[in-house]
């Protein structure tokens, strides 16, 4: 059955049948004629997804790097913690690009703005290796925030191109399974990135930061020549003029949301995903380092865990979906992530040792990870799916503000929560995923979509 032909609907009392895909309005830029009929064969998906494994790999390897330095830096000095600080930064330029970034990517080839997005990122990094250094004589945050900013840029011009290109190079049919493999594969990058952060920052920091240096260039480099395999893709509306409100998110496309709710719900929902990794990431951090008293090594264990289990729940709701939309894993996951979040806080006042509060946690993130793959595996395929040929770039890089206007949110909700629930010690961190939870609730209970993205 190809996802052209049939998707799922609920016929409300929770159980499912097929319906058509014209009731979401599925478009191709393209035919599907000479495009392969495997994705297994298919050199330029597999470039593409190279490409952004390697972007992933080294977004997360420097973040992680800068929030370690973060709560050094509180520890050292006996500040707040300016994790909160350093996301907000990272996620402005998404907010202040996105909707510009994603007519760019209706207007150009799409390949053609991935490839000057993998050429800038040598340059950052090179930037970032500096910042590093710099840090090291002075404990100076700022050259980081700055090349956190530079980073959250390249990151906001690269997300609409990157994600729309995929109906453009692969059938129809393929989507879910590529959008599996696509975020699996991204998350995967995340877990390595967050990992080696640690040993590098742990072992290699500030002794050795021209190795450091090395791999950030040696990894952007790679991702450029990865880039380079991608199919050569038209643009998808050559005679878009740019408008005042192209830097944000153009009338056309609000009109489009507004009109099609399930559409604007999906969105909203997708954002949830986000929100919720901003303010676990920051929270695992402090509860490993702070709470727990970890290395810079084994801190980072955990978000990795978090992250390993959001890769195996992306590929497995894009082989749950196969070639359908199935809205009925939103709705397992969104539950899942409460619980996952009521787990940890549970064993995060419970008093036990180091050792076992540490692997409890571990498996606890793991779990919930599962299920914060599996909520936005649909939710990505539908948006994908539902706009019109010509305007899957917009929708993209609309996505993409929602999105990261959720991430710089969730900056301020984890700085909130640091004031209010927690301990000048970290000790008390484990109440930031209760309320974290208490949070999630009220969708895990009401957004209950059909097959038409419709609520319940």
């Amino acid at each position: 059955m190809s996802i052209n032909e049939k998707t799922l609907a609920t016929d409300g009392s929770g159980s499912t049948s097929p319906v058509s895909l014209a009731a979401v309005g599925v478009e191709t830029v393209k035919t599907a004629v000479g495009l392969p009929v495997s994705l297994r064969n298919d050199p330029s998906f597999w470039g593409m997804t190279s490409t952004q494994f390697l972007g992933a790999f080294n977004d997360n390897l420097f973040k992680q790097v800068a929030l370690l330095l973060c709560v050094d830096y509180s520890q050292s000095n006996q500040t707040s913690d300016q994790q909160a600080t350093a996301l907000l930064i990272f996620a402005i330029p998404f907010v202040a690009f996105s909707g510009f970034a994603g007519f760019l990517s209706d207007r150009y080839s799409k390949r053609g703005i991935i490839v000057l997005c993998k050429l800038a990122e040598i340059a950052i990094v090179i930037l970032g290796t500096l910042a590093l250094w710099r840090n090291s004589h002075t404990e100076n945050l700022y050259a980081i925030f700055a090349v956190l900013f530079l980073m959250g840029t390249h990151s906001a011009f690269f997300g609409p191109p990157k994600y729309g290109i995929l109906p453009e190079i692969i059938r129809e049919k393929n989507l879910p399974a590529a959008n599996g493999i696509f975020l699996m594969t991204t998350f995967v990058a995340i877990i390595v990135g967050t990992i080696v952060a640690g040993l590098l920052k742990q072992y290699l920091m500030p002794d050795y930061l021209l190795v450091v240096g090395g791999v950030y260039v040696l990894v952007a480099a790679a991702g450029l020549a990865t880039s380079l395999l991608v199919r050569k893709t038209p643009p998808a509306n050559p005679n878009l003029k740019i408008e005042t409100d192209s830097l944000l998110v153009s009338r056309e496309m609000l009109r489009l949301m507004w009109r099609d709710r399930p559409l604007l719900l999906a969105l909203l929902m997708s954002s949830v995903f986000w929100l919720v990794g901003g303010i676990i990431q920051p929270t695992v951090n402090a509860f490993g380092k702070k709470q727990l008293g970890l290395s810079d090594s084994n801190t980072s264990l955990m978000p990795a865990a978090l992250v390993v289990g959001i890769s195996c729940g992306c590929l497995l709701g894009g082989w749950l979906s196969r070639s359908r939309v199935n809205f009925r894993l939103v709705q397992f996951g969104s539950w899942g992530m409460v619980v996952g979040l009521t787990l940890l806080a549970v064993v995060g006042a419970s008093g036990r040792s180091v050792a076992v509060t540490r692997h409890l946690a571990e498996v606890i993130l793991f779990g919930c990870g599962i299920a914060a793959g599996v909520f936005a595996v649909p939710l990505q395929v539908f948006l994908q799916s539902r706009p019109p040929a010509d305007k899957k770039g917009q929708m993209i890089g609309a996505m993409n503000l929602v999105n990261w206007i959720a991430i710089l949110f969730s900056s301020v909700l984890y700085g909130a929560f640091q004031r209010l629930l927690v301990d000048t010690a970290g000790a008390t961190t484990w109440k930031i995923f209760g309320a974290t939870a208490v949070f999630l609730l009220p969708i895990a209970i009401f957004y209950r979509p059909r097959a038409d993205g419709q609520s319940s």
